[in-house]
């Protein structure tokens, strides 16, 4: 007897539930290789936006001039813009209200812009928990796939009168194909979410670093 231990036969040949597990992996890589490139195009954009913002607000233009250009088109701010919005407009509405301590002003306007913050880091997060889960869970599922395979070869042994390489050989395969597909759907997910979680790290302290030379810079104006 002999059989063909190509990739493709391997996987036609195999029982449904490992097939199912390999449909799994499969989509899962699929989708996980989607959200790096998109998270990847992301993280660079607001990678982007944050030095074109940073150049302008530090090239000495008026605060309120810097606010108006990005009022202008507010939908569209996004990172740093949308952190420099939110807390020059509530700096702009408090001061502009009587009776209100300089203290409860700038108060007001950091607590806008860490909330700005907020949300931006968590836009910046979407997927990243998908692709944890991916990274974390696609060698066990894989890891399922094999044990069932392998089960199931030593199980067809019993219908046999004489077990041969030739006979067992086929089964472990194919569950092993299981393993490998889980380790190639794991393997880049976590080496995305590593790296993505740094990023998303590192412009988060850049926007907290902002609001805190923001703070410095409202606080000197308000005591102007």
């Amino acid at each position: 007897m002999t059989a063909d231990l190509s990739l493709l036969e391997l996987v036609l040949n195999a029982s449904i539930l490992v097939q199912l597990v390999m449909l799994i992996l499969l989509i899962a890589s699929l989708v996980s290789w989607t959200m790096i490139f998109r998270k990847h195009s992301t993280l660079k954009r607001a990678r982007f936006a944050a030095d074109d913002f940073e150049d302008q607000f530090w090239s000495g233009q008026d605060l309120v001039s810097v606010f108006n250009r990005i009022n202008a088109h507010s939908y569209e701010a996004t990172g740093m813009e949308r952190i420099f919005h939110s807390g020059f407009k509530e700096f702009a509405r408090l001061r502009n209200q009587a009776g209100i301590e300089t203290n409860a002003v700038l108060d007001g306007a950091e607590r806008a812009m860490r909330i700005a913050l907020s949300r931006e880091i968590d836009l910046l997060e979407v997927h990243l928990s998908f692709l944890a889960t991916v990274g974390s869970t696609s060698p066990y599922v894989g890891l399922f796939g094999t044990v069932w395979g392998i089960m199931n070869s030593f199980r067809a042994l019993g219908n046999v009168s004489q077990a041969t390489l030739a006979l067992v050989a086929p089964g472990i395969a194919e569950a092993l194909i299981a393993t490998a597909m889980g380790l190639f759907a794991a393997i880049p997910a976590v080496i995305a979410y590593n790296r993505y979680a740094n990023d998303v790290e590192r412009l988060h302290n850049r926007y907290d670093t902002f609001i805190e030379e923001f703070t410095a810079i409202l606080r000197r104006q308000a005591h102007t």
